[in-house]
């Protein structure tokens, strides 16, 4: 199927970059937390480069994040008496996986509102336990998120398996239907304001016939995504406006307001979505951005952005930008001593005059730290830390 995207919106471009270092730092993060005392060889490292889609030496990707990674020599594994680089967490990186921890720990309850409603919008109000792992990331799930939430929530969650002969058939059930959580975003938004639930257009006024068209689409009556009786829509109009505040819906119980499309279309079924879900989501600008940056799809919930910043925080997703900020920081650390062990070298060849070279470099830096553009570049160069995968 051919798919489109929105006209370029240069913040929620900006919101959706995201960076193949920061990834990859993640999931050496994720690699290190299997380990008790935190550390490893750095050996078990490079083994996993080819699952991590990297090439050359790990010691060589450790040593560009000084401040996220350290490298030491210990005592290897068997007893030979030998030593072997491993590495760990600094300090601050230590503090800010902890810290990361602490606010996944603080949101579970928060979790299980999130997965509860998910199950809510579903038909039957049950999710295969498989197909739900392609949730986990945009939800704000850790791997460990039934362990965690189903024992302490048992009148409201079961396991079951009503095809025990076939693998993955296992489903995560809603044993309880929360009338308190079956409000969505929409109508919580006119239940604040004293007014009708109905969605509101994020574009700017000129694009007068998206918002037109919003009107049109508004002149009938809002459908909840919760609805009972959804699963027989009177009409294709009925149908396709169920559809909506379902995706909306969905988008607005995402940390990061957005999913990938690929994701959203696995779950068609399940939440009653139409077989082209994509143009769908195209003929909707006012309440979806769709993307293809990096040919993958995303579609982003405007209204969740205030230019190129999610309007509301998750603690988790706080604590994640910290983890950026410092990724970062080490980075441009490692950048410029490599610049200037590039420069002695050049200058003890004689190839290049001291003086001339350190005003050279204090121009760039200066004219780096006087430009908008690149402050703004560096502040949401994380903004989108993670995939949705491996967040």
């Amino acid at each position: 199927m051919a798919r489109w995207s929105s006209p370029k919106d240069p913040a929620l471009e900006a919101a959706l970059r995201r960076n193949r270092r920061w990834v990859v730092n993640n999931q050496i993060k994720r690699l290190l937390l299997r380990f008790p005392s935190r550390t490893a060889p750095v050996r078990f490292l490079q083994s996993r480069f080819k699952t991590l889609d990297l090439m050359g030496r790990a010691a060589n990707w450790l040593g560009k994040y000084p401040s996220c990674f350290e490298v030491f020599s210990a005592d290897a594994e068997g007893g030979s008496g030998e030593q072997e680089p491993y590495f760990g967490f600094t300090k601050r990186m230590a503090a800010l996986v902890d810290a990361e921890a602490a606010a996944v720990a603080a949101s579970e309850p928060a979790m299980a509102d999130r997965l509860a409603r998910v199950l809510m919008l579903a038909r039957g109000h049950r999710l295969q336990v498989s197909k739900l792992a392609a949730l986990r990331g945009p939800l704000g799930l850790p791997d460990d998120y039934l362990l965690r939430l189903l024992p302490a929530h048992t009148g409201l969650f079961r396991l079951a398996n009503p095809y025990p002969h076939r693998r993955n058939a296992a489903e995560l059930e809603l044993i309880r239907w929360a009338p308190s959580l079956a409000v969505s975003a929409v109508e919580a938004a006119a239940a604040a304001n004293d007014s009708a639930p109905r969605f509101a257009c994020s574009l700017p006024a000129s694009w007068a016939k998206s918002h037109a068209m919003m009107e049109e689409f508004n002149s009938t009556p809002y459908i909840s995504p919760y609805s009972e009786e959804w699963a027989v829509p009177g009409t294709d109009a009925e149908a396709e406006k169920r559809a909506v505040a379902v995706v909306h819906e969905l988008l607005s119980l995402t940390l990061w307001r957005k999913m990938s499309i690929l994701k959203l279309e696995h779950f068609k079924r399940e939440f009653g979505l139409p077989e082209d879900t994509a143009r769908m989501l195209l003929w909707h600008p006012c309440l979806f951005y769709v993307s293809n940056r990096y040919k993958i799809h995303m579609v982003v919930l405007r209204e969740g952005y205030e230019g190129s910043e999610l309007k509301e925080k998750d603690p988790v997703v706080v604590a994640k930008d910290r983890l950026g900020e410092l990724m970062q920081e080490g980075l441009h650390e490692y950048n410029q001593r490599r610049r200037a062990e590039n420069v002695e070298k050049k200058r003890r060849r004689g190839e290049i005059e001291v003086k001339k070279e350190k005003e050279k470099v204090e121009d760039e830096e200066a004219a780096r730290l006087e430009s908008a553009e690149k402050r703004e570049e560096r502040r949401r160069f994380y903004k989108v830390l993670f995939d949705d995968g491996n967040r």
